[in-house]
């Protein structure tokens, strides 16, 4: 195992205080404890492992257990020093651990899905578990007595979840790209509503009940701002990522969004902005500027004697346009492109200098990321994923305050 510590802040990045190695396989979840340098950490070597930082600055393991099958999600609740881990082979196991964290014992066993478990919560309140799994459904189980208090099936993979505790009000994504909106109840649901917006499987979801803004990343490597609280339907579209998006954390107090995708990208979005929402593409038989048939008109191609065109779309506009018509290339962060997009030619003549001005920070993790979470009251952040290294970041350079009183640099 090694470490890198960093003793001088770089300016406006993220700082790597520790690198952390010593799993056999692919680390599925990584959690900092709160107000401790600790971390506890599941693999796909079937442990579990606490680390906790030493006098020497480095992470050593204070407990090492071994499961029966890989770990593939986890939910710990500090106050309570309840750790739930799920498993490829469908199961959820609970563990309490001692106030030392040099100890950790089993609760118990909740038969919870039938294939592997993708995410977990626990609420106190109600003394739920509630997961989603590969067996395509969200279950919801009673702690205290272990038993199964309901299911609710979808067509494809659940493979994310967030939970509103007041509400009791369940997200679930899943690998068909659609987000499911459900109301628990003791043993029944009712689905609310489903949200369609991604062009590729659901990988990660985060819920701001203040705000009550759902954010969601996908593997079309995008992420949506749903505003569930506005009930206007209001999505924003972020794209600025190169690869699926993994992970996601949305910071309440500076309305800042932080994300990480499989190629190690870091991203930290300004979302303390007027955002505009990206235009519904159009459909036409025909380019919408110079009246060109596409490609499959064929009565106007007859009429014109003209070959037909392939149609594009202006991502300012939505307008079909022809290639002739969007020869330019521009990014737009205000609409969330980060990167250059096709637009038409009379968008781009629209498109000031200071338009183009970037309002996310993007960095480079320098591994490869499939979980990431912050411990926001200290601006830190825990990455990891197959390269079975564990990373922990000092976030606060990068979002522009201290966190733990609230002060704002900006």
């Amino acid at each position: 195992m090694a470490a890198e510590i960093h003793s001088r802040p770089q300016s406006r990045r993220p700082v790597l205080l520790s690198k952390v190695e010593g799993h056999q396989d692919a680390v599925s979840a990584a959690l900092l404890i709160p107000k401790e340098d600790g971390v506890i950490t599941a693999g796909e070597d079937r442990t579990i492992r606490v680390w906790l930082k030493r006098d020497s600055g480095q992470y050593w393991p204070s407990i090492y257990h071994t499961m029966s099958s890989p770990c593939s999600a986890m939910a710990y609740h500090h106050d309570s020093r309840r750790i739930f881990v799920g498993q490829d082979n469908g199961a959820i196991v609970e563990f309490h651990i001692s106030e030392d964290f040099n100890k950790m014992n089993f609760v118990k066993t909740y038969p919870a899905h039938q294939n592997r478990v993708s995410a977990i919560t626990f609420c106190l309140a109600s003394e739920w578990v509630i997961s989603t799994g590969h067996d395509k459904c969200v279950s919801w189980m009673c702690t205290r007595s272990g038993s199964m208090l309901g299911r609710h099936y979808f067509t494809s993979w659940a493979s994310c979840l967030q939970y509103d505790h007041e509400t009791q009000h369940a997200f679930v994504g899943d690998y068909s790209g659609q987000i499911t909106l459900l109301k628990l109840e003791q043993n029944t649901c009712s689905v609310i509503t489903t949200l369609k917006g991604h062009e590729g499987s659901i990988t990660s979801l985060w819920w701001d009940p203040v705000q009550r803004l759902l954010f969601s990343g996908a593997s079309d490597h995008s992420i949506i701002m749903w505003d569930i609280g506005g009930r206007k339907g209001r999505t924003l579209l972020l794209q600025g990522h190169h690869d699926k998006v993994q992970a996601i954390c949305y910071i309440q107090l500076t309305r800042q969004l932080v994300s990480c995708s499989a190629d190690g990208g870091i991203a930290v979005w300004n979302m303390d902005i007027s955002r505009e929402e990206a235009p519904q593409w159009l459909e036409s038989d025909s380019c919408q500027k110079c009246e060109q048939p596409f490609f499959w008109n064929i009565k106007q191609m007859w009429d014109t004697k003209t070959i037909g065109l392939r149609q594009h779309h202006c991502r300012k506009c939505g307008q079909a346009v022809c290639g002739k018509c969007s020869t330019k290339r521009s990014s737009y962060p205000i609409m969330g492109f980060e990167f250059q997009v096709r637009v038409c030619d009379s968008c781009f003549e629209s498109i000031k200098d200071e338009d183009r001005i970037s309002l996310a920070t993007f960095h480079e993790g320098k591994h490869n990321i499939s979980h990431m979470s912050m411990d926001i009251s200290r601006g830190l952040m825990v990455t990891c994923g197959s390269d079975r290294i564990v990373k922990i970041w000092d976030m606060t350079p990068v979002v522009g305050c201290s966190l733990a009183t609230g002060f704002s640099s900006r």
